[in-house]
């Protein structure tokens, strides 16, 4: 679906009352619906492309959610890096290249932590504070969650 269309079906749903949207054309859809939060999410892939439930996406890489959890927690919300947005998750901007971070590495305000793919889009996730890298919590290729912590930096 083409990345115009999108966004004019975003422009409607904030010019309209409505609360969501949602459109098919052949296999591919596209759901678009306000949250509270003031928050937009525009992707439903076909089901026999969709990503895993974020269970079942950390069961098959051998790493259960509880495990993820705990890490995430020992730090305060304030050296969290979120994911803006639901895609897949790459920490070099090529494959075979060397990575944008990694622990221990130094970050100033800025700085490009990652590539975020959503919709064929690549989406450059810069750091919004400055410190060092003590944690990163999701690996190349994996898919990411809207508001999932993907970096502790202190």
């Amino acid at each position: 679906m083409d990345i115009r269309k999108v966004k004019k079906l975003i422009e409607l749903l904030e010019e309209s009352g409505v609360s969501e949207i949602e459109i098919k054309e052949g296999e591919e859809s596209v759901r678009i619906s306000r949250h509270p939060a003031g928050v937009v999410h525009a992707f439903s892939a076909p089901a026999a492309y969709a990503a895993p439930p974020p269970a079942a996406a950390a069961a098959a890489s051998g790493v259960a959610p509880a495990a993820a959890a705990p890490a995430a927690a020992a730090h305060s919300p304030d050296s969290a890096i979120t994911a803006p947005m639901v895609g897949t998750f790459y920490s070099a901007p090529a494959p075979g290249a060397k990575s944008f971070v990694e622990i221990g590495s130094e970050v100033k305000v800025g700085d490009v932590l990652c590539i975020i793919e959503a919709m064929k889009m690549m989406n450059q996730i810069e750091s919004d504070k400055a410190g060092r890298v003590v944690s990163v919590l999701v690996k190349n290729g994996d898919p990411v969650e809207f508001g999932q912590t993907l970096f502790i930096i202190e």
